[in-house]
Order: C-alpha cells, then sequence, then structure tokens
C-alpha cells in the first residue's frame, strides 16, 4: 500500500496507484495489445519519417526539418507513457513510485508543449513559404530554422519545470489513486490535502499563453495563406499551394480537436474516466496516425520512404 504523511513534515510518499482505463481483469489483455500495437506503429512510423528524410538530400529543406523534429518529438511524447503503462498491466500492478511519477509528469508536458510548439513553426513556415515565396529561402534559413526549434526547446522545458516545481511542494496525505494511466498533472493536485491555488493559477495561465497562444498562431497564419492562396488566378496554382500545407493543416486539426475534445469532456462529464479515455486520443492516436497522414498525403515524402524501404 502507498505510504503517506501529514502535510508539512518533511518526507515524501512512496507512490501513486494509476488506476489505468479500465478495472476490469478481463478487458486487460485486450488494452495491453491495443496499446502495444499502437506505440509500436508509432514508434516505426515516425522513425520511418526520420530516417526517409534524412536519407533523401531533396528533402534537407525547412518544412522536412521541422516534420523530423515533430516526428522525434511524438516518438518521445509517447514513450513517457505507454511503456510505463503497458509494464503495469503486464506486472498486474498500478503502482508508480512518487519520483517516477514526477519523472512522467515533467516529460510529458515537455514534449506535449514541444508538439504544440513545433506544430506552430510549421505554421509559420508554411505561411512564409506560400505568402512570400520569393523570399522562403531567405527567410527560413537554417539558423533561423534551428533558432526556432531551440526556443520551441527551451519554453518546453522551462515551462514544464516550474510546473513540477510547484508539485513538488504539495503535501499528499491519503487516497493516491491517480484516475488515470499516466501521472497527469491536473489529477495529481487534485489528490493534494495542501493549498493548490497556486497550482491552478499556473495551469490555467499556462494554458492561455501556451495553449491558446499558439493556437491563434496558426489560425493567422491559415487565414493569411488562405488569403493569398485566393488571390493565385488559376486553378492549378491554387490546388498546388493548398497542398503544399494540406498534411499539416490535417495533423493540426487532428491534435487541437482531440485536446479540445478532452478539455470538453472533463468538463461536460464531470468523469475522470472519460476523460482519461478521450486523452488516449492525443496521447497515442494522434502521434500514431501522422506518418500516414504526412506520408500518403505528399508525393515527395512518399517517394523518398518508398527509395528508403528499396
Amino acid at each position: 500500500m502507498p505510504q503517506h504523511k501529514k502535510p508539512g513534515n518533511g518526507t515524501h510518499i512512496s507512490e501513486f496507484l494509476l488506476l489505468g482505463l479500465s478495472q476490469e481483469p478481463e478487458l486487460q489483455p485486450l488494452i495491453f495489445g491495443l496499446f502495444l500495437s499502437m506505440y509500436l506503429i508509432s514508434v516505426l512510423g515516425n522513425m520511418l519519417i526520420i530516417l526517409a528524410v534524412s536519407s533523401d538530400s531533396h528533402l534537407h529543406t525547412p518544412m522536412y526539418f521541422f516534420l523530423c523534429n515533430l516526428s522525434w518529438v511524438d516518438i518521445c511524447f509517447t514513450s513517457t507513457t505507454i511503456p510505463k503503462m503497458l509494464w503495469n498491466i503486464q506486472t498486474w500492478s498500478k503502482a508508480i513510485t512518487y519520483e517516477g511519477c514526477i519523472t512522467q509528469m515533467y516529460f510529458f508536458i515537455v514534449f506535449g508543449e514541444l508538439d504544440n510548439l513545433i506544430l506552430t513553426v510549421m505554421a509559420y513556415d508554411r505561411f512564409v513559404a506560400i505568402c512570400h515565396p520569393l523570399h522562403y529561402l531567405v527567410i527560413m534559413n537554417p539558423r533561423l530554422c534551428g533558432l526556432l526549434v531551440l526556443v520551441s526547446w527551451i519554453i518546453s522545458v522551462l515551462n514544464s519545470l516550474l510546473h513540477t516545481l510547484v508539485v513538488l511542494h504539495l503535501s499528499f496525505c491519503s487516497h493516491l489513486e491517480i484516475p488515470h494511466f499516466f501521472c497527469e498533472i491536473n489529477q495529481m493536485v487534485q489528490l493534494a490535502c495542501t493549498d493548490i491555488f497556486l497550482n491552478n493559477i499556473l495551469m490555467y495561465s499556462s494554458a492561455v499563453l501556451l495553449c491558446v497562444g499558439p493556437l491563434a498562431g496558426i489560425l493567422y497564419s491559415y487565414c493569411k495563406i488562405l488569403s493569398s492562396i485566393h488571390r493565385i488566378a488559376s486553378t492549378q496554382g491554387k490546388y498546388k499551394a493548398f497542398s503544399t500545407c494540406a498534411s499539416h493543416l490535417s495533423v493540426v486539426s487532428l491534435f487541437y480537436s482531440t485536446v479540445l475534445g478532452v478539455y470538453l469532456s472533463s468538463t461536460a462529464f464531470h468523469s475522470t474516466h472519460s476523460s482519461a479515455i478521450a486523452s488516449v486520443m492525443y496521447t497515442v492516436v494522434t502521434p500514431m496516425l501522422n506518418p500516414f497522414i504526412y506520408s500518403l498525403r505528399n508525393k515527395d515524402l512518399k517517394g523518398a520512404l518508398e527509395r528508403f524501404l528499396g
């Protein structure tokens, strides 16, 4: 059983219990097989994107540079949660150590925010490519591309570090069951027996600045892109311009619709179980589908994959 303490005595709890997606024993083999399959597909698909782009000199452009970074982040994102979940199902255990839970929460926030910021950077890249095509290579030079990714990493790491430090100051007394398949920060904070006002302020302000802000940037970029496409005279030109950002638009729509779906489901139904099931969409399904969306809708990438696979 998890050990606990009274608040403020300077000791830490030893572990939390992750309740997972279902308490039914007969469903555990099905959940294990389903999540193992999705995890392997996600890792393999994103790794193929990285290898195909790296091996084809024609794809050494800003767009594919950002795509490689997105694929790498998606691999890390799913790897922070799914392996522990699979291990717990396999060992018939629900426990995760306090240190393990804090570590998982930290990296989940880092890679989740990186996904968000890199999608925003990719929207800016498409904005420059379509709205300023003659100056594209000058504006999106290697130095700027590297700087945009570096800044995304710095923001994500600092944001996650701030959240983690505030959670470390919380005291947990009893009822250490997390109704989720990973250490989701909001669920952890709700288990605290000390004041969580600062945590709530930080979570809401972070959501506004680092979620609503990038989404507004993406919407602004696509408003400008659609305006530029509308001014193109030929139908073929319009189709060609739109096709260069269709894959990214699909991924952005999938990512934000699933995140919004999780938020609405938890708000409307007030059910942590519904929220846990809905969160599977953006934590597992979206990273798994991204390689298929980009490879099926992009002739250059499809050709590079075919050449890479021989």
